[in-house]
């Protein structure tokens, strides 16, 4: 396996969630579709839906890539938020932990504040203003 991303589907707020992250995380879009740029055939959404994003794509290191795309139900597709999934980011210092929890929890939803677990870990979860889960951990080193 070469590498896992996370790939994330959005009610037609794609953009503007991606600019949160990109606000969060820094760097730049290596590739932003929109709908009206594709060829979709019956897929195709209606004439005011074409400039939402079909794809966009945000490296958040040189191993992981942040993607998304606006889902509408003009097109047949329809999103559900649930508590099934999470981004979990393994982050090199309980400093980062604190940087980047702090910043995605604007607006959001703290569901685990960050602090040290039972297993080891300094750890926290929270829901962002999008609905999206993120898991934030630091491992202490094994002594």
């Amino acid at each position: 396996m070469k590498a896992i991303h996370v790939y994330l589907n959005f009610p037609g707020n794609t953009e503007e969630a991606f600019s949160f992250y990109k606000s969060v995380f820094g760097g730049d879009f290596t590739a932003k579709i929109t709908y009206s740029d594709m060829p979709l055939g019956e897929m195709t959404p209606p004439e005011d839906e074409r400039n939402k994003l079909a794809h966009i794509s945000l490296p958040l290191s040189k191993d992981l890539i942040l993607m998304g795309s606006d889902i509408m139900e003009s097109t047949g597709q329809k999103v559900v938020f649930g508590n099934n999934s999470y981004i979990f980011l393994a982050m090199e210092s309980k400093e980062q932990v604190d940087h980047y929890y702090n910043k995605l929890v604007a607006n959001g939803s703290p569901e685990m504040p960050v602090g040290d677990v039972p297993w080891g870990s300094y750890f926290g979860s929270l829901w962002d203003q999008f609905g999206i889960g993120w898991i934030l951990e630091y491992e202490y080193p094994q002594e």
